[in-house]
């Protein structure tokens, strides 16, 4: 017999510090394109959303918190497409390493 029991919460919190992690590293790791870099932000923002929800939930809380991130979270995300656009537009691509502004 286990001499020990595995608590749900920190099964779920061990799940998302996971995911933050594999979106953090995916992060990292696409910087010459645009859209996989918004791609992994806007998952950094989701993951960070449901640990806000669930934390501020446990105790009892009320979740205008979550409304207002989510608001600037959407702000943001229409903010980079609108950046990602103009890009396209004026270079024909994604690929940031071919600004010239922006060499590495």
């Amino acid at each position: 017999m286990l001499n020990y029991i595995i608590n749900m919460d920190s099964i779920f919190y061990l799940f998302v510090g996971v995911m933050f992690i594999s979106g953090l590293s995916v992060f990292c790791s696409m910087r010459k394109h645009l859209l996989l870099t918004l791609l992994s932000l806007e998952f950094l923002v989701l993951i960070l959303f449901l640990s806000f929800f669930s934390f501020l939930s446990s105790f009892g809380h009320e979740n205008y918190f979550g409304l207002i991130f989510l608001t600037f979270s959407v702000c943001e995300g229409a903010l980079g497409l609108s950046i990602l656009v103009s890009m396209i537009r004026s270079h024909g691509n994604d690929n940031i390493s071919s600004l010239s502004a922006l060499v590495w």
